[in-house]
């Protein structure tokens, strides 16, 4: 029996460098254009404001397989975030898709049948930031997202894990407990 690809979920995060919002948390929908996925990557044509969805391209004319859609986490209220979004954002996202499919962790059998959808997140800070690092920015999110789609395609952490680490992992925000 073959790989089912009919819904893959992941996700990573990649810590910025000292001093920079630029952390990166995609988290990825991968599945077969004909699925629920695919039904998804569909409705997402329609713009909402503030969340502005874009196709991963690595530049112009050079949209990347699996399509892939990215879009905020976090509403973008101007120019400057839109930017990054739509330049270092896409460029890592999509530059990690296409390495996926050199180093075989997506089929690239399948590229033309299978779409990604990739929600990011932009720290709304990265925009007004004079020591914004975009290589940095970029590196995270390119980590991120491979790692995310690597994570998907594997069913990444298992079940077992999760069970084994049940009480001895918590969330990074956990101060409640």
């Amino acid at each position: 029996m073959g790989l089912d690809l009919t819904f893959r979920a992941g996700e990573a995060t990649v810590l910025a460098a000292a001093g920079q919002a630029t952390d990166a948390m995609p988290e990825i929908l991968i599945g077969r254009v004909d699925g629920p996925v695919g039904h998804a990557f569909a409705n997402m044509m329609a713009q909402s404001k503030g969340h502005t969805a874009m196709f991963a391209i690595r530049a112009c004319n050079q949209m990347v397989r699996p399509a892939t859609m990215i879009v905020p986490k976090v509403t973008l209220k101007d120019m400057a975030n839109i930017d990054l979004f739509g330049g270092v954002v896409q460029s890592a996202t999509a530059d990690a898709v296409v390495d996926c499919l050199i180093e075989g962790i997506l089929p690239k059998d399948q590229a033309n049948d299978l779409c990604i959808i990739s929600l990011v997140w932009i720290d709304p800070r990265c925009a007004t930031d004079l020591h914004l690092d975009k290589k940095d920015m970029y590196r995270t999110n390119y980590e991120a997202t491979k790692l995310a789609i690597r994570r998907a395609m594997n069913n990444e952490p298992s079940v077992d894990e999760l069970i084994a680490n049940r009480h001895s992992i918590k969330h990074d925000m956990d101060d409640w407990s």
